[in-house]
């Protein structure tokens, strides 16, 4: 692999529950677009193109691996979410638009933080779950 950001990432998700590989791939699609966007204040059209290029294959990967299934709501939306700031990850770049950028970071990290929640929820539960457990074994 010859993108070290890629790489680490890949080693550090390794052995990691979904919902963190999830998040991971949100921080990196972040960073990218940071990225991208310091690329614009150094007028370098090339690293603005392969940040930005990077974050749109991240996005398509985490649609490609929604699960889909009849009902899902939080699915769909998902769905036109990574759709929505791929296409606005494409304005940005033919438009040369920071500010393009920075709403999507924003956005991105919102949906990030529900993330992280669900992770802390799942880490959570188990402990819930084994102490209900203990308690009726009493």
């Amino acid at each position: 692999m010859s993108d070290p950001r890629t790489a680490y990432r890949i080693n550090e998700g390794q052995g990691v529950s979904p919902v963190r590989s999830v998040i991971l791939l949100y921080q990196q699609v972040i960073e990218d677009i940071r990225l991208a966007s310091q690329a614009i204040d150094r007028k370098d059209v090339e690293g603005r193109t392969r940040a930005i290029n990077h974050a749109i294959l991240i996005l398509g990967h985490l649609q490609a691996h929604l699960r889909v299934e009849p009902g899902q709501t939080a699915t769909d939306h998902l769905r036109r979410f990574y759709e929505l700031v791929r296409g606005k990850l494409v304005e940005a770049q033919c438009t040369v638009s920071k500010e393009i950028l920075q709403e999507q970071v924003s956005a991105l990290l919102a949906v990030r933080d529900v993330w992280t929640r669900v992770e802390l929820a799942e880490a959570v539960r188990p402990l819930v779950v084994g102490s209900a457990a203990n308690s009726r074994t009493r």
